[in-house]
């Protein structure tokens, strides 16, 4: 299936117009191979709105599926739907582009990239903030020596809980969320792209006694289960005999996270927020232990979300791989699998899959025309 419609532009439609479809619609407008069309949500009041104010059709998600206007679905819906609409949309020979994490579990994931490869049609998913400058200019430098040889990394991040903001925060607490589920896929996919696949994994993860209620919006006040773990800590070993340290929490009021450094023979590199597309890139090396801030030297500038849809748009076109694959988050995603069932049987998990590193991004290209 062509990634175009008449216009020349992969036409997108959007299912689930909660918080982040904002922030894939102030970018989509700046990306010239991509064309938004439809918009559809269970909420269908706010799916009106939100057409209205895009200034492109509300439908229902069953329309949606069906329209032959429609080339792609940027599926945006909670992590519990990521399976059933992605399969769904390719089921109606349409491509799909979703949110993180690519679904629950491996075994709800795999489905989905069968039945793409079974009708020729294109899996994306998120994050896509690795192909900004920021984790970009580190893989960079590393590739180019920088700090020596790498050794290992370090990985921390943590937050109080997502309810002190999110309007609706409860399905952040249940399958499919928690710290590992939502933050684990920018700093897992960011350490694949520098440093290849992961093989094996251990990990510990704990669920705190905290009592969670919605603190903003109209839910406020209103008492959250909770169903996943709170705080998780992780060894991973790559398969190039590189070791990273990992731990994300809901449970931690305060920190300097978050922290993401890497160790070499030679020097020590700062990583920026993989959960942003940009940031300074800091190097100590051996010979003064100071940090400096390198130039930006490659990656996306001014990226956004989307940047992986239309990345996606454009390798279709031209026959080539897309960097934010289905199969590079079904690799994140059974790492993440196998970080909870190592907890859970205090064993080593080998992990199944691998992902290639994703072409590296030059700087100041745009998807649309690289």
């Amino acid at each position: 299936m062509s990634a175009e419609g008449a216009s020349g532009r992969m036409r997108i439609g959007v299912i689930g117009v909660g918080n982040i479809s904002a922030q894939y619609f102030a970018h989509i407008p700046g990306l010239p191979n991509l064309e938004l069309v439809a918009v559809a949500d269970v909420n269908e009041e706010r799916a009106r709105e939100v057409a209205g104010q895009q200034g492109v059709r509300a439908l229902t998600v069953d329309e949606l599926l069906a329209d032959a206007a429609v080339d792609a679905v940027l599926n945006l819906t909670i992590p519990a739907a990521h399976a059933a609409i992605g399969i769904r949309a390719l089921e109606a020979g349409k491509h799909v582009y979703g949110e993180k994490p690519l679904a629950l579990n491996p075994a709800e994931a795999e489905p989905l990239l069968t039945l793409a490869a079974e009708k020729g049609l294109r899996v994306g998913s998120a994050p896509d903030t690795v192909l900004g400058t920021g984790i970009q200019t580190a893989r960079k430098a590393l590739d180019d020596g920088a700090v020596g040889q790498p050794i290992a990394a370090a990985i921390h991040w943590s937050a109080p809980g997502h309810e002190l903001w999110h309007p609706a925060p409860a399905f952040y607490y249940q399958p499919g969320g928690g710290p590992l589920l939502d933050m684990g896929p920018y700093y897992l996919t960011s350490i694949v792209t520098l440093f290849g696949p992961i093989a094996r994994v251990s990990g510990t993860a704990t669920t705190s006694s905290r009592n969670r209620v919605v603190a903003t919006g109209p839910l406020a006040g209103t008492p959250i289960p909770v169903n996943v773990a709170t705080h998780v800590s992780a060894l991973l070993e790559h398969q190039n005999g590189l070791t990273t340290t990992m731990t994300v929490s809901f449970d931690v009021w305060k920190s300097r996270a978050p922290l993401f450094e890497v160790f070499g023979t030679e020097g020590t590199m700062a990583v920026p927020d993989p959960n942003q597309f940009d940031g300074d890139v800091e190097i100590a090396p051996a010979s003064t232990r100071e940090w400096e801030t390198i130039p930006v030297s490659a990656g996306w500038a001014g990226a956004g979300r989307g940047y992986g849809l239309s990345d996606m748009a454009r390798a279709i076109e031209t026959g080539r791989p897309h960097r934010a694959s289905g199969e590079l988050a079904f690799h994140v995603l059974e790492v993440m699998d196998g970080i909870l069932r190592a907890a859970r049987e205090r064993t080593v998990v080998e992990i199944a899959s691998t992902a290639e590193r994703p072409a590296p991004v030059p700087l100041d290209s745009t998807p649309a025309t690289w």
